[in-house]
């Protein structure tokens, strides 16, 4: 969600803020802002809706000064206006903050009272005047921020300017991430090392309740009980270079198609094909005393996992729960001995997935993370890390992180499978061959973008949209749904496709059209069965199928969507394709912002 950057510099630094933010676009955010030190003021540029709109403003009034931080904000308290954009600011501190404060109206009603007034809606100024108070009280900025840090309950992440200190930067983080990067002669703050990238290399990550003092003389981090601290320094390994679209329309595209490469890369970390044996990053992890998985993530994440839970259940007989996030420690789960808990983030700081990690470590789980970023917290926090090969991934909407998702998933039921006893070699080596072939199957499927994007006027006028699925393609069938209704806001649902004559079946007329997923295989006439019932019905159906499917079920569709034929196994990753696809044309035919959608974010860093 939002993003932060901060530079303590050696030549002016707006242009380079706003480069840094700019690199956090993908994050999602409604308004944007700057702030500097200069001529003995905090002076500030805020603007509404995109960075184009910030820019314009700087380029026609310019902001000078060595020293500042800058802002994308993702609405949560108060409306996206410039009043409610960040930076905020009173006479003598500013500030920019990534999360939630929790107990803002009580800190609010007693800076109120106090005589303090307050220009926005949100809860971040609550901090700006709370660190104010005790400056103005004579307080030095360190020991104000200790102060307020201890008053604040939620998740944050600070930057944090003093007006009498122009030389002075300090950042703190507690649930959302913060790191540091060192430059010559320069330090920075940044929400993630992308950030930072054209600056440093060099970054330290902050841990949870860290904040941390940046001066001329030299940097230095605190822990939650104010004492100092040493955190490794680090090379970030993100590439300093601009990221772009290349030949693309969008980034969203962009990532669809780099999902042959980056699965084969992603693969190579878990297939050892001289040997025909799947393998984890760190093989002596005692797998075989896995009794229970839990499976634990939010959004596309969680449709990955729910695809996983199949393939446990069939590989390796072991029983698997799975939760989104935000429910997981509300129901009081119950957890036995000898239980995995696996949790599944692109970022790695989702919230809600880290509050539930912790919730599963305290319950005695071995913790395993499905991660995009190796440097994340969760990452950092994990027994069993088990990276993706992704890289970033601009588009809020994700592609190419949920087939890398899928493809290690794959790969640990495997592995799970062997320790258990359950896979032979024989059978190993057949696993390994289908996976090999997932990234050359996911590039013949791209082939069939142009006939997609000929049929996606179908449903661009559609006002509701179901997709069906049975077994491992009812995760994909809610996938799709969610593709569309994020980027093309057209309402889209999921479901079973034997569910259909239990209640969704009322909605079927000329005007729903139905997207069915059903390749050929064992569950392939049942699904089919399901898709003539609503057919019967006057209902409007996209078979989305390979060669034999579409000649055996293709005649009475409105559209069909070829795929390769492919073993059950790879089906969900190649099978995302034509589902992502179709979600891209879509909103492109109804002119909607592909890779920012409205409302939504990136990685969402509050509860």
């Amino acid at each position: 969600m939002c993003g932060i950057i901060g530079i303590l510099g050696q030549a002016n630094v707006s242009d380079r803020l706003v480069e840094g933010l700019r690199r956090l676009e993908y994050r999602g955010y409604d308004s944007a802002g700057v702030c500097t030190i200069h001529d003995g003021i905090l002076d500030r540029r805020r603007a509404e809706g995109k960075l184009d709109n910030l820019a314009k403003i700087l380029a026609a009034d310019p902001l000078p000064g060595v020293i500042g931080i800058a802002h994308t904000r993702w609405a949560t308290h108060g409306a996206p206006t410039t009043d409610n954009a960040h930076p905020h600011a009173t006479g003598e501190v500013a500030l920019v903050h990534n999360g939630i404060i929790e107990n803002f109206k009580p800190l609010r009603d007693e800076l109120i009272a106090q005589g303090r007034k307050f220009e926005s809606q949100t809860d971040t100024e609550v901090v700006a005047h709370l660190v104010s108070s005790y400056v103005e009280g004579g307080m030095a900025p360190a020991d104000a921020v200790s102060k307020a840090l201890k008053r604040l309950h939620g998740a944050f992440a600070l930057a944090i300017l003093f007006r009498q200190h122009p030389d002075l930067l300090i950042g703190a983080r507690l649930g959302s991430p913060l790191v540091v990067g060192y430059g010559d002669g320069e330090t920075y703050l940044g929400s993630d090392a992308l950030a930072l990238a054209p600056l440093t290399q060099r970054i330290s990550y902050l841990d949870e309740g860290d904040w941390v003092v940046i001066t001329r003389d030299g940097t230095q981090i605190y822990d939650k009980n104010d004492q100092p601290v040493e955190r490794a320094i680090v090379l970030s390994g993100a590439s300093g270079a601009t990221i772009d679209k290349g030949n693309h329309r969008h980034f969203m595209l962009k990532e669809i198609y780099e999902q042959p490469v980056v699965v084969a890369q992603t693969l190579k970390s878990y297939l050892r094909r001289l040997d025909d044996q799947v393998s984890l990053p760190i093989p002596d992890f005692d797998l075989a005393a896995i009794r229970r998985v839990t499976i634990v993530a939010c959004g596309t994440s969680y449709y990955a996992g729910m695809v996983a839970k199949y393939w446990f259940e069939q590989f390796a007989r072991v029983p698997v729960d799975i939760d989104v996030a935000s429910e997981f420690r509300y129901r009081n789960p119950v957890m036995e001995d000898g239980g995995l808990a696996l949790f599944i983030s692109q970022s790695g700081e989702t919230a809600d997935t880290l509050a539930a990690l912790r919730h599963a470590r305290a319950a005695g789980q071995k913790i395993a993370v499905v991660v995009n970023v190796p440097t994340s917290t969760m990452a950092r926090e994990a027994d069993l890390l088990l990276p993706t090969h992704a890289g970033p991934e601009i588009g809020v909407a994700s592609t190419k992180a949920f087939t890398c998702q899928l493809a290690v998933l794959a790969a640990l039921a495997a592995n799970l499978a062997r320790a258990k006893g359950r896979l032979s070699p024989a059978e190993e080596k057949q696993i390994v061959r289908h996976l090999a072939e997932a990234p050359a199957q996911i590039n013949a499927a791209l082939a069939y973008d142009e006939a997609i994007q000929g049929m996606a006027g179908i449903i661009a006028n559609a006002r509701d949209v179901l997709y069906l699925g049975r077994g491992p393609d009812y995760p994909l069938a809610l996938e799709g749904a969610l593709k569309l209704k994020e980027i093309s806001y057209i309402h889209a649902e999921g479901y079973a496709a034997g569910e259909m004559k239990h209640g969704p079946i009322a909605l079927i007329d000329d005007k729903v059209p139905v997207i069915v997923l059903a390749p050929s295989g064992p569950l392939f006439e049942k699904t089919v069965s399901n898709m003539q019932e609503v057919q019967a019905r006057g209902g409007k159906v996209v078979l989305i199928s390979d060669y034999d499917g579409i000649q055996q079920a293709g005649e009475d569709c409105i559209a069909t969507i070829t795929m390769p034929k492919v073993h059950p196994l790879i089906a969900p990753l190649v099978y995302a394709v034509p589902v992502q696809l179709l979600a891209y044309h879509v909103a492109v035919a109804k002119g909607t912002d592909v890779d920012q959608p409205r409302n939504l974010a990136k990685s969402v860093t509050v509860e």
